[in-house]
């Protein structure tokens, strides 16, 4: 084996080495790995956690306002030596008094609330509902974070399907070419029948660019959502948009389903329940609270006195007389924000009603087209025959052969295109209807 040889042995053993890597980084990316990524990696669901969490603290908070309270105070103190006169003996004499420079007390305090007028039930009850209302929205946006994570998917393989169908009519394009222009040479074809191949062919190249562009913008977009490198090349598994979803349920099942199962109205709900709560806690402000009180109190003061073992028990009463007229602005408040939580939770059952049927109906229309579009990849595919064989013996023009060819392309992107729209659209009617977690658990 010569230099030359080995050289040749080399580079060849190089660009197979650079292939392989290229072929290794393309990572092959399934639609269940896609949602398992994107819900450990999103943050809108570590901030709605965040927020969970927030209202769980706070419920904790307000069940703990019905612990007793606790304090603890002491002092010591320096003083200074008055001028005093006593005016107690007959005599007119006072009394001579100890000296007295510093004083010392500690004191401990006690009080377990029997009676606050239902507040600080109706505020435990408030903040449990709003805990479960920040629950719902979190796994809200979990199902929202799973459809837009199919959505996504969905974009990625219709712009690695664009790519792919736009490569190979380019080779079929360039191929046609090659050919006119040898026909070309011999007298056999017209100049501007080539000139119409050649532009033909500029055309798919700008749409190769378009592809290219759609594909780089998709793909980082995936990267993004599931956490990966932004270099990381991902590929569709073309298996998911082969599988058929039927339905049975009618859109009147889908609606019920979405009233027992779509977490904003659930949501929507719990709140509604903590503003009634609140009204409630406001009227409270009406009433009197009562608790249990102690204490234990300990001084020193030298040279004078000193105090131990000094304990108090009782129930103290309170009473707010500005209540009377300061509760009646908190109570219409209150009111006023329930009767806001109903509002909304009445335009959010018209919208799940309309959502729902639009929903239904995009999923039965994906289907349609579906088929449709099947139908026209064979029958675009057999005018393309039909045609090519008619230019090869002179029968059409060669406009006739590209508006098939253009024609055959498109078919096929729309029905490449078409399975994808009726994955998203069955997530989206499962989404509607709020079952779209359950499925993908």
């Amino acid at each position: 084996m010569n230099f030359r040889d080995c050289s040749k042995l080399t580079v060849g053993v190089a660009l197979i080495g650079i292939l392989q890597t290229g072929i290794a980084q393309k990572r092959p990316l399934s639609l269940d790995e896609a949602i398992v990524l994107s819900l450990q990696n999103n943050k809108q669901l570590k901030a709605s956690a965040a927020k969970a969490a927030a209202a769980e603290a706070a419920m904790k908070s307000a069940n703990r306002r019905q612990l007793p309270d606790l304090s603890v105070s002491g002092a010591y103190l320096r003083v200074s030596q008055p001028a005093l006169e006593l005016k107690l003996n007959p005599d007119g004499k006072s009394p001579a008094l100890p000296s007295v420079n510093a004083a010392t007390y500690g004191m401990a305090n006690a009080s377990l609330p029997i009676f606050s007028g239902g507040a600080i039930q109706r505020a435990k009850e408030a903040s449990r509902y709003l805990a479960e209302a920040a629950t719902l929205d979190a796994e809200k946006d979990k199902a929202d974070v799973i459809q837009n994570t199919i959505e996504a998917y969905c974009n990625l393989y219709k712009a690695n399907a664009a790519l792919a169908l736009v490569r190979e009519n380019i080779n079929q394009s360039q191929e046609r070419v090659r050919e006119f222009s040898d026909k070309e040479k011999n007298g056999l074809l017209a100049r501007n029948d080539l000139l119409k191949a050649e532009l033909q062919l500029s055309n798919y190249q700008l749409a190769l660019m378009d592809a290219e562009s759609s594909l780089k913008i998709a793909n980082l977009t995936m990267n993004i959502m599931l956490g990966l490198s932004e270099s990381s090349s991902l590929e569709t598994d073309s298996a998911t948009f082969t599988a058929t979803h039927t339905e049975n349920r009618s859109a009147t099942e889908f609606e019920q389903l979405a009233y027992q199962n779509r977490k904003d109205a659930a949501a929507l709900k719990a709140r509604e329940r903590a503003a009634h709560a609140n009204v409630k806690g406001a009227r409270g402000e009406y009433f009197p609270s009562l608790a249990l009180t102690g204490g234990y109190v300990t001084a020193y003061v030298p040279n004078l006195i000193t105090l131990s073992n000094a304990f108090n028990a009782g129930i103290g009463l309170k009473y707010a007389i500005s209540s009377l007229w300061k509760a009646e602005s908190k109570v219409a408040e209150a009111k006023a924000k329930a009767a806001e939580i109903q509002a909304h939770e009445a335009r959010t059952t018209d919208n799940i009603h309309i959502e729902v049927y639009r929903c239904f109906e995009n999923f039965r229309l994906s289907h349609k087209k579906l088929d449709t579009y099947k139908k026209a990849i064979e029958q675009s595919a057999e005018n393309y025959r039909i045609t090519k064989n008619k230019h090869d013996n002179n029968l059409v023009a060669t406009t006739d052969l590209l508006d098939a060819d253009v024609a055959n392309l498109q078919s096929r992107l729309n029905y490449a295109y078409a399975k994808a729209d009726a994955l998203a659209a069955y997530g989206k009617l499962l989404q509607s209807a709020g079952i779209l977690e359950s499925k993908n658990n």
